[in-house]
Parts: structure tokens; sequence; C-alpha cells
């Protein structure tokens, strides 16, 4: 056997260590023992290893995954947009224009008048005074949150928050609480004990990305106000999905409400980035206080351009968003008919609860080899005894797509004992 790196560097501690002298820890020993890396390494070496490998082709509802056509399920493509012929175009146009890159941070050379229109645009679509856009929406969580919760100030967060949510929540230094999932009296239970004199933000998702439910948000912003703490909604999975296309907060007719609203370019809007929309002066705060975006490249002109090009999209075209509904609604009626559990789910985010891990992982598989894409999630990202198939769905899945995936679902369900064997249901009903 090859002498490894590691091998090499560990012999040549022992080598420089003479006796009687104290042990030296390699920083690089727990890699070997890390059970995660462990698992992974089993899975990979008899293929059924789900994660890090690479499609050849998509076009958005299909793709070539290992030279096998299969239909879409894991993509958060909801609208369709990023195979947009004016998505696309307007995404050239920028880089004819610009470049594809400014080279800069927002906060010296970085910002385009493209930033700007899209930031005024953005906060009109939402309902909110301004908008301020990051590069990515994981920079958007760590950034806004940290630079307005401080010591001294707590943060509280629903236990299936985001984890870009939580390592902005981390990196704040202010304290952490949590509350039961979409459980109203848990938050006011969390709420009711902390200090009157200590500000407080209670921040949720508009709609949760494994779960496919949406927060109460009527509740929610209920407890807030009787305790005086302000609201964040992270509607990376809203914008594009509920309210019309306009988030979650407008889907409860509480976009005045919601002290901050941030959504992200990586799903509908067709690109990639984020923002957050709220009164002036605290996006002017936050403008000048987030590290994530003073010290991070602005976001590249093309990435922006095709953003707003499929702002323009929602704004007057609002067909796309039923059509997504109605492709949601068709497919978990399916896969509940079919005997699949759903969870709780009631968006175009339909998980497949199975469960353990390894049945999770062979149903991926057979799925794959029966032409149909979807995310397999283990735990810690899902509840203990909660892996499943995440699988979610886009205004452009044609009914064909649609029933080719039910007919598969029925297929792996029946060969696997997932769901009852019953001859007679036609799935495509």
């Amino acid at each position: 056997m090859l002498e490894t790196q590691l091998d090499i560097h560990r012999r040549e501690l022992c080598e420089y260590c003479v006796e009687g002298s104290p042990f030296v820890a390699d920083l690089f020993d727990k890699i070997e023992k890390d059970e995660t890396i462990v698992r992974a390494k089993d899975a990979a070496s008899i293929g059924m290893y789900p994660y890090f490998r690479a499609l050849s082709e998509t076009e958005g509802v299909t793709a070539v995954f290992e030279n096998k056509q299969v239909i879409m399920l894991g993509s958060n493509n909801y609208l369709g947009l990023t195979t947009d012929p004016r998505v696309r175009q307007a995404a050239i146009d920028a880089v004819r224009r610009y470049g594809t890159s400014v080279t800069g941070s927002r906060f010296l050379n970085g910002t385009l008048e493209l930033h700007l229109e899209l930031e005024r645009r953005l906060a009109r679509f939402v309902g909110k005074e301004a908008a301020l856009v990051f590069s990515t929406g994981y920079q958007t969580n760590v950034g806004t949150i940290s630079s307005l919760v401080g010591k001294g100030d707590y943060v509280i967060l629903d236990k299936e928050d985001h984890a870009s949510i939580v390592d902005g929540c981390t990196m704040s230094q202010g304290e952490i609480k949590r509350f039961r999932h979409n459980n109203v009296e848990s938050l006011e239970s969390v709420l009711s004990r902390l200090p009157d004199d200590a500000g407080r933000l209670v921040i949720v998702d508009g709609v949760y990305s494994m779960s496919g439910d949406i927060a109460p948000l009527p509740e929610i912003a209920a407890v807030c106000k009787k305790y005086g703490a302000r609201l964040m909604v992270d509607d990376a999975h809203g914008m594009g999905v509920t309210g019309g296309g306009r988030g979650t907060a407008a889907h409860f007719g509480l976009s005045d409400q919601v002290d901050l609203t941030m959504g992200t370019f990586s799903k509908s809007f067709a690109s990639i980035g984020g923002f957050i929309a709220g009164d002036a002066d605290v996006i002017y705060y936050i403008q000048h206080k987030a590290r994530a975006l003073i010290f991070s490249a602005a976001l590249p002109a093309p990435n922006a351009a095709a953003a707003l090009a499929a702002l323009e999209i929602m704004e007057t075209e609002p067909q796309h968003v039923q059509t997504l509904w109605d492709n949601a609604n068709f497919m978990r009626e399916g896969l509940v008919n079919l005997g699949y559990n759903t969870g709780t789910s009631c968006t175009p985010i339909i998980p497949v609860i199975l469960g353990d891990d390894f049945h999770t992982a062979l149903a991926w598989n057979a799925l794959i080899e029966e032409g149909v894409y979807t995310n397999p999630v283990v735990p810690p990202a899902t509840p203990p005894n909660g892996a499943l198939l995440r699988t979610s769905y886009t205004a452009t899945h044609r009914r064909e797509h649609l029933e080719q995936a039910l007919r598969a679902f029925k297929v792996v369900g029946e060969r696997l004992d997932l769901i009852p064997t019953r001859p007679e249901l036609n799935p495509a009903q």
C-alpha cells in the first residue's frame, strides 16, 4: 500500500521526537476517525454515496447524471427561470458591458448602478423602504444577524431554521434561544423569560427547506409585538412561491409587521446572491456594519442582471406561480395516494419521509435507475429517524414529467417495500 501524505507526516514527527520528549499532537489526526468521513468513504466504495456527484448537463426539468437522463426533482428552480431566454440574455448583455467581475467590495469600487436598481426594485417588490444585495444568501444572513445582534442581545430561532441563520447568530455574540418548530406557545414561553432591557430578534424561515411547511406568521408576529421583539423572515424558499411570488409575509398580508425580509437569488431568481429588506435606516446600518458585505467582492454584474430580469418576469407574469402550485399539488396528491409520508408539506417542497438512512440511500439510487433525481437528506439535517428524499417542483415541469416520476416512485416503493403494493392504483391520477 502506498504511503499517504498523512502517514509520511506522522513518521517524520516520530523521527523528530526523541525518546522522553512530550507528545506532539497532529491537527489532522481527527480526520481518519471522523464518523462522517468514515461513513462517506464506506458508501462511496460501494457506489452509494449520493453527494458531490456531478451533472454533465442540466436544462431545468431534466438533467444528465452519469450518462443517464433524469427528471430533475432536486432543484430549487421554482419558476424555471434559469433557462428563460430573457434571463439568459440579460446576463450575457451584462457580461458584455461590465465584464465577469467588479473586482471589489460594495464598500469601495464594487457598487454598480445595476446593484442600486436591483435593490430599489426588490424593496418595492416586498413592500419595504430599502434593500441591500449581498453576494450569496449565506452572507446575507450572516452579515445581517451579526451586525444587528450583539453582546447582551437575544436571538430566538425556530429549531428548523437554516444553518446560515445559526452561523450568523453564533458570530453575533448574542445569546441564542430556540423554540419548537412552528410552535407559537413555545416561542412565547421563551420570550416571556427574557429580560425587558435586552434587544430581541426572532428569526424564522418563511418556507422551511426540508419539511416544506410555512411559518404561522400571523401568530408569530402577534407574539413578537406583545414582547417587543423584532421579527426577521428568511424567505429564501418563499420568494417566487408564496404570496403570488412576493413571499410569505405577502401571503399573510403582513408585510408591514415583518421587520426584515431576507431572500436569495439562487432559487426563483435564477442567479446567485441574496438580499435583506426593511426600514431604510436599518438597512443603512447593516450596510455599514456587515463584515460579510464590506469584506467580500460585490455580486458580479451578470448575476445582478439575471436576478433583475427574473424579478421583471415575476412582476409581470403571475401565471408561472400558479403553474408551479398546480404541479406541486398534483405531485403531493400522487405521492400520498401511493402511500408515501409527505409530512406537513403544503408548498412545492415535498419530502418523502422514509425514516432510516439505509432505505433512503437505497431509494435514491433506485430512483436514479428509474430516471428520477431526488435529494437524499439524513440526520443531522433532519430529526433522528427522519431521513427523507427531498423533492421540489417547478413551473416548467410538464405533466408527463410528473406522471413519469410517480410511476418511478411506485416501482421503487413496491420493490423496496416502502409502500403497499396496489396494482389497481394509477399513480398518474
